[in-house]
């Protein structure tokens, strides 16, 4: 597994940023001690002109 701290900062690089992240699909908190993360990101929004 991907330490999240290090996807983070993948998706950080890549420009997204992180709007959730979860211990599974069901919604669990994540904690330090779980097994497992599901996170969510997205694109921040593009200004417009």
């Amino acid at each position: 597994m991907i330490d999240p701290a290090e996807l983070d900062l993948m998706a950080q690089l890549a420009r997204f940023v992180r709007q959730s992240r979860w211990a599974d699909f069901t919604g669990a908190a994540f904690t330090a001690e779980s097994p497992s993360h599901v996170t969510v990101y997205r694109l921040p929004a593009e200004p417009t002109t």
